[in-house]
């Protein structure tokens, strides 16, 4: 089976530590991106399963970082994952408006992480 790889875009150092620490533990493939500019760099080069993408980052925001993943036909199939402290329900219907698979909120528990991906790559 091949190496799945996960794409963590995150202004925010302390969240991209944490979750490579857990990632990398599991055995997935990482490369991470700490504002939004990167981000869509990274998607196109590193060609993730999984985005894990921040609403608040600098350059260009998770809302249209998503949408322009979305209306990539190459890039369309990333799974993104929304994982923002922003939970409120309309910040959540914009995330799935700009095409947002899922939404979790900060703080986030490290098993709903891992649970989360394996549901994502077993189908």
């Amino acid at each position: 089976m091949d190496q799945k790889k996960i794409l963590i875009a995150d202004d925010n150092e302390n969240i991209r530590e944490a979750l490579t620490y857990l990632l990398e533990d599991e055995g997935y493939k990482l490369s991470l991106a700490k504002d939004g500019a990167e981000t869509l760099r990274k998607v196109k080069e590193f060609r993730p399963d999984i985005l894990f993408l921040d609403i608040m980052m600098p350059e260009i925001n998770g809302y249209d970082v998503c949408r322009t993943i979305k209306t990539d036909p190459s890039l369309k199939n990333t799974y993104v994952i929304m994982l923002t402290a922003k939970g409120q329900v309309a910040e959540q219907e914009r995330g799935k408006e700009v095409g947002a698979d899922e939404y979790i909120v900060k703080p986030f528990s490290p098993m709903e992480i891992l649970t989360k991906i394996k549901d994502i790559l077993i189908k």
